[in-house]
């Protein structure tokens, strides 16, 4: 997996290219708790996602909890696979998906 970030004031984006599994998720993980403080509009690139797993969900579910407090959060760019796992899981429904 490969985690690129750009910051500018209080706008995150993080594009994610690759597998965001059991494996990979806690480094994603880390990088949101290290960048998030002082967010207001976080956005998720997964132009470059290949695949989800449940431990990506929580990953995702954990970051859309912080925002809800201190601005918003996007996910952008996910493909068909991806969504579907949206999908079925009901995560269609907590985040907002463009």
């Amino acid at each position: 997996m490969v985690i690129n970030k750009t910051k500018e004031g209080t706008s995150l984006v993080i594009a994610v290219e690759g597998r965001l599994d059991t494996m990979t998720a806690p480094e994603l993980e880390t990088e949101l708790k290290a960048e998030i403080d002082g967010v207001e509009e976080l956005v998720i690139d997964f132009a470059g996602l290949e695949y989800i797993s449940s431990a990506g969900l929580r990953v995702l579910l954990s970051a859309q909890k912080i925002m809800n407090r201190q601005g918003e959060m996007v996910i952008k760019n996910a493909n068909d696979e991806v969504m579907e796992v949206f999908e079925v899981t009901g995560f269609v429904d907590i985040l907002t998906i463009e």
